[in-house]
């Protein structure tokens, strides 16, 4: 039994070793398809050198967690380090996972879904006349969004801070997740689609 045992442990490809990618939702049905985490994209790292801005809509295929690692290596004293960009969502991951006891992933996935805008405004300049017009977004751009929106707030709150990177990065994405406005990703949300919705 414990060979079997073994055998079973060794296929299932977990994040860290630790959390698993089986019984993840996504659900909003449109940002299905954007976002990897389907037991296919599993990984033990979130660190796969993949070609992903190759190619139009490659990224999609890219697996969530990794992508959250590369936006968090953003502001250019931090460019390229990849390892410590690693490192942070480790340990933001075990913070997430000891103040929810949920699956980090799945509260990732929520954050996600909760922080991306569904309506954004986009400028209409004609004849030196520059106004705004409602447009809706598009499911790729919402992930974009969200993921950028989430790796700000948690570099905003970090910086000059007691806090490291990792638990301020914890609190957005678990905020995130609960939709609580207490998260910088949510306040940007809220703010463009009230001004959104101010230029319908």
């Amino acid at each position: 039994t414990r060979a079997t045992m073994a055998q079973t442990y060794a296929t299932e490809v977990k994040l860290f070793n630790k959390w698993s990618f089986d019984d993840i939702q996504v659900d909003d049905i449109s940002l299905e398809d954007y976002i990897a985490v389907k037991p296919k994209f599993a990984q033990f790292v979130p660190h796969t050198a993949g070609r992903f801005q190759a190619k139009r809509f490659k990224k999609a295929q890219c697996p969530i967690v990794e992508r959250l690692t590369n936006s968090i290596m953003m502001h250019g004293r931090n460019n390229g380090k990849k390892i410590m960009a690693v490192r942070i969502v480790k340990h933001a991951f075990e913070i997430v996972n000891l103040l929810t006891d949920e699956n980090p992933i799945q509260q990732l996935v929520n954050a996600i879904i909760n922080a991306s805008p569904r309506e954004d405004s986009t400028r209409i300049g004609s004849g030196g006349v520059v106004r705004r017009q409602a447009v809706d977004v598009s499911p790729m751009r919402r992930v974009n969004q969200a993921l950028y929106l989430i790796t700000q707030g948690a570099r905003a709150a970090a910086f000059r801070n007691v806090k490291t990177i990792a638990e301020c990065l914890a609190d957005e994405v678990i905020n995130a997740a609960k939709g609580s406005s207490n998260s910088f990703a949510i306040k940007k949300k809220d703010e463009l689609e009230r001004i959104a919705k101010a230029n319908r």
